[in-house]
């Protein structure tokens, strides 16, 4: 970790960044203990290697894993319980992708509120080629991205995006040469790191609330936690360091 960014590397290079069971079960653990960490202001979330952010499931496992109905059942299980680890984090989470970022490896990089792109990655959804049924969870983050037409022709197709198709359909933010990805990414999430913790939560939860159907819960949540920041310390400090012509020095407090 450096200046409040934490880097989490999906690492199954001999497979292509493969997301195997064992990864799957890790990630909600650990998005758990970034989210109680207070010293981490951004988590980067990348592939090792330049080949592929990830490749998708690992195929090797679905004779065993995804075939019967009862295994189905369990990795379906374990699937749902990573999508909803994704909420615990209301820190700002940032896509670094090189490479390939396809099937579950794309459903992945959606959880990111920000996805940076290599010129030479490409996206696809594979499904169609596979004979297996897409999850709806991962349909529905797409839909709400691209929307129904581009996420038919990308499901439909089962075939493989180019960066500049990717951005040019909203599916990432930005697309850089890949000589430069990972410093465009870090200056991205540094500077991001470096605003108000308490103000960018609350974005992050509002922006979450505002995205889909959401309950009084929700809604209460991130009304709580616009509230907070202007009872903060940071609040206070941003008004001093503006006056000052300064740059403020935020706690999250």
């Amino acid at each position: 970790m450096a200046d409040a960014v934490a880097v989490v590397t999906l690492n199954n290079p001999a497979k292509r960044n493969a997301l195997s069971s064992d990864m799957r079960a890790a990630l909600p653990v650990l998005l758990e203990a970034l989210q109680a960490d207070d010293r981490v202001r951004v988590v980067v979330l990348t592939g090792a290697g330049d080949k592929a952010f990830a490749s998708g499931a690992d195929i090797s496992e679905f004779a065993d894993r995804r075939t019967s109905p009862e295994a189905r059942a369990e990795y379906d299980r374990a699937g749902e319980a990573l999508n909803r680890s994704w909420t615990v984090l209301d820190k700002p989470l940032i896509a670094m992708i090189r490479g390939f970022c396809i099937g579950g490896g794309l459903f992945t990089a959606l959880q990111a509120d920000i996805r940076v792109a290599a010129d030479d990655s490409q996206f696809g959804v594979p499904a169609a080629r596979l004979g297996l049924g897409p999850g709806m969870f991962g349909v529905t983050t797409l839909i709400g991205l691209i929307g129904p037409a581009q996420t038919s022709e990308m499901l439909f197709s089962a075939r493989r995006f180019s960066a500049p198709e990717a951005l040019a359909m909203g599916l990432v933010n930005r697309v850089v040469p890949a000589a430069a990805l990972r410093e465009e990414t870090m200056a991205l999430a540094q500077s991001i790191a470096a605003n108000a913790p308490l103000t960018v939560a609350a974005c992050k939860v509002a922006i979450r609330a505002a995205g889909h159907s959401a309950g009084p819960e929700d809604l209460a949540r991130a009304q709580a936690m616009i509230e907070a920041c202007f009872r903060s310390d940071d609040y206070l400090e941003g008004q001093r360091a503006f006056a000052e012509k300064r740059a403020p020095a935020f706690t999250g407090r």
